[in-house]
């Protein structure tokens, strides 16, 4: 079964807000054993609109990043996002395993 990847694009515009959400979200990615590849860091973007955050957080299955995100430690974490941030949110199906 293929890796998944949740890669979201973030800009913070309320980061006093934005704390709840920092404060919630480990739970889930720890109960769903994701692995942070990229958060934050140097980026440059070279189209589309830009962000100031990039992160890309890897699973084991999309089975278990899509129930990640639809937790509820997530939804809490995400409840606390809302009106702090402008976010693009995906989840990607990794290459299959070569042979």
């Amino acid at each position: 079964m293929p890796k998944a990847y949740w890669i979201a694009f973030v800009t913070v515009t309320d980061p006093e807000k934005y704390q709840g959400y920092q404060a919630h979200a480990p739970a889930a990615f720890a109960k769903y054993k994701a692995r942070f590849l990229a958060r934050g860091g140097a980026a440059e973007t070279l189209e589309g609109q830009g962000f100031a955050r990039h992160v890309v957080i890897e699973f084991d299955s999309k089975d278990a990043a899509l129930a990640c995100y639809h937790s509820p430690e997530y939804q809490t974490a995400r409840a606390h996002r809302t009106g702090a941030c402008i976010a693009e949110i995906a989840i990607v199906e990794g290459m299959p395993d070569a042979p």
